[in-house]
């Protein structure tokens, strides 16, 4: 069986990179993950972006990084999901080596939100959404948020801090981790006197909007040669799938349907089963994303994934440590480098390598990105090898 393997990792710090471009910052994560892997030459190179043509006025992100690298001529393209793009980009490299077209495939997710300010970010954000249903009548991704939160409130009767332990757990785990935008844990009274941002979410139950770039390495396990210094990280399953763009068209907005599509693929694929997953990068873009991503994929029954953070179940030392290195909330929201960040964090918690974010069972870990309210998932499930 033909074995894919997480080759080279590759990260820049997630904050605002006020004084570099996007270009230089990609090739930051890609110059760290070629040397991760030992110089591996890529012959593929897939980008994750999300808004790269509205926010940095700059399309074509496959050969103006290849060539930027010093990797002119390779194949080079941009995938877009939305916040899933970099989820996606990694499914393209692991299909394009497993098929055996490609020997070594760099993946790289790269987001600059500080080349736009204020209402700006916010009117590229709202891409993402359905154009001539929601964005035209002023829903940005926040406030549809907000909505799905409110109506989850009401159905299963969730008390005004309900959604605290998705803070609280990321910005604890995010405290351990040199690269995420804010690494300082809170209290619970810190939540509770937290500036609402769109009722009923708070400032604490949205992930902060950064500038980051990530990158990986893939190739098979018999080109690498036979003294790898690096614990072998595995590819065991690779699976997406979609729902409706609008909220409005979909019979339950309560369940993410393309989260559940996706991880039933993703674990039927690998072989295993729910309770084999030691730990769950969730995509908390917002805390209810993480509530209906627990749900929907099947961790919490319905109307319990946010009983999970408050009873410090996907805490570090939890029987489902999630967002183990900070999460989108504290490390940041990147963009379309989220899904590649997911991976690189779930890669290093598999190498042994979290230091004071490391997670005790390491043997199977599970990353989920999403596109807006999961209108995309993208699920990949990595595996430490012997």
């Amino acid at each position: 069986m033909t074995e894919i393997i997480i080759a080279g990792l590759g990260q820049t710090d997630v904050g605002e990179h006020w004084d570099i471009s996007l270009r230089d910052l990609a090739f930051l994560a890609i110059e760290s993950a070629i040397k991760d892997a030992g110089g591996l030459k890529p012959q593929a190179l897939y980008v994750g972006n999300m808004l790269a043509p509205n926010l940095s006025r700059q399309a074509h992100l496959g050969a103006l990084l290849a060539d930027f690298a010093g990797l002119t001529g390779i194949e080079a393209v941009t995938v877009e999901a939305a916040g899933a793009s970099g989820g996606a980009a990694l499914r393209q490299g692991y299909l394009a080596v497993k098929s055996g077209l490609v020997d070594v495939a760099l993946v790289v997710g790269v987001e600059k939100m500080t080349d736009q300010v204020g209402a700006g970010v916010e009117e590229a954000l709202a891409t993402a959404a359905d154009s001539d249903y929601e964005s035209v009548q002023g829903l940005t991704p926040t406030a549809q948020a907000a909505l799905l939160m409110q109506r989850y409130m009401h159905e299963y009767n969730v008390p005004a801090d309900g959604f605290a332990g998705f803070a609280l757990t990321a910005h604890a785990n995010g405290a351990g981790n040199p690269h995420a935008m804010f690494r300082k844990a809170i209290k619970p009274e810190t939540y509770a006197k937290a500036e609402p941002l769109t009722p009923p979410l708070n400032m604490f139950d949205a992930a902060p909007n950064a500038d980051g770039a990530a990158a990986l390495v893939l190739t098979r396990r018999e080109l690498l040669p036979s003294d790898w210094p690096h614990p072998l990280v595995k590819i065991l399953a690779s699976a997406t799938a979609s729902d409706t763009l609008a909220l409005h068209d979909r019979k339950d907005p309560l369940f993410f349907e393309a989260a559940h599509l996706a991880t039933g693929r993703a674990i039927k694929q690998a072989g295993i089963t729910l309770d084999q997953v030691d730990f769950f990068e969730y995509h908390d873009a917002y805390s209810i994303y993480a509530a209906l991503a627990l749900e929907s994929s099947g961790f919490a029954i319905r109307g319990h994934g946010w009983k999970m953070a408050a009873d410090g179940r996907i805490s570090l030392t939890g029987n489902l440590p999630c967002a183990t290195m900070g999460g989108l909330k504290a490390r940041g929201f990147a963009g379309g480098a989220t899904g590649v960040y997911q991976a690189v964090e779930a890669a290093t918690q598999l190498r042994g390598q979290a230091e004071a974010c490391q997670v005790t069972r390491t043997r199977v870990g599970m990353i989920q990105s999403l596109g807006g309210p999961a209108s995309t998932a993208v699920v990949h499930i990595l595996e430490k090898l012997d």
